[in-house]
């Protein structure tokens, strides 16, 4: 997958590795497995339907929904997103690898008004110059992520079956990658959206 590196390069964080960036435009396959059973998560797969990401097991314990692991299809650690209590916006925070005492993130995510909907921000502490914005709906799965030029990066969208071209369920959908954006950096947000979203509620979709 190419080698690793903890920098910030160019726009984008980059995570572990260049394998999870792209040189074309590429549609990730998501699939959220239910929240009440073991092995509870994510299991993301590229567009040859090989595993390229997942996130296992966090369900009732407290500890797990203040703290997700991003791993990649061997189980290695590549993202750690952590939630900042207290937080009147909902502030997230991105590790490299396994958070670890006195680890310092690499980027924060929060809402950007504490009344009402609200888009996203995303902050990259290693480049103070650069912000994401997330617009749209998670709950809907219909989510724009914008760079601090309003130019989209990523989108999460609704998958549609190509041979019956039915809307599939919300529990998989298509995360949609341009050219260069970090694949895993964007599912890290993706595990910080679901969280601050709950489980298919509607009411509580602070995204808009």
């Amino acid at each position: 997958m190419g080698s690793e590196t903890d920098e910030l390069q160019g726009d984008h964080a980059i995570v572990s590795d260049h394998g999870f960036c792209f040189q074309e435009e590429t549609q990730l396959t998501v699939f959220k497995t239910s929240m009440f059973f073991a092995g509870d998560g994510f299991t993301v797969y590229d567009s040859k339907g090989e595993l390229l990401l997942r996130v296992d097991s966090y369900g009732p314990d407290i500890r797990d929904t203040n703290e997700l692991v991003l791993m990649n299809a061997s189980g290695k650690c590549l993202l750690t997103v952590h939630k900042k209590i207290p937080s009147l916006h909902h502030r997230w925070e991105g590790f490299l690898g396994e958070k670890t005492e006195g680890q310092k993130p690499i980027f924060s995510v929060r809402r950007s008004s504490i009344i009402g909907r609200s888009s996203v921000t995303v902050d990259l502490f290693g480049n103070p110059s650069e912000e994401y914005q997330i617009d749209g709906s998670f709950v809907q799965r219909s989510c724009t992520f914008l760079n601090s030029s309003r130019e989209v990066v990523a989108e999460i969208k609704r998958k549609v079956d190509a041979s019956t071209n039915v809307v599939l369920g919300k529990d998989v959908f298509w995360l949609s990658l341009k050219p260069g954006f970090d694949g895993a950096f964007a599912m890290g947000l993706v595990l910080v959206l679901d969280q601050i979203n709950g489980y298919y509620d509607g009411d509580e979709d602070v995204v808009n």
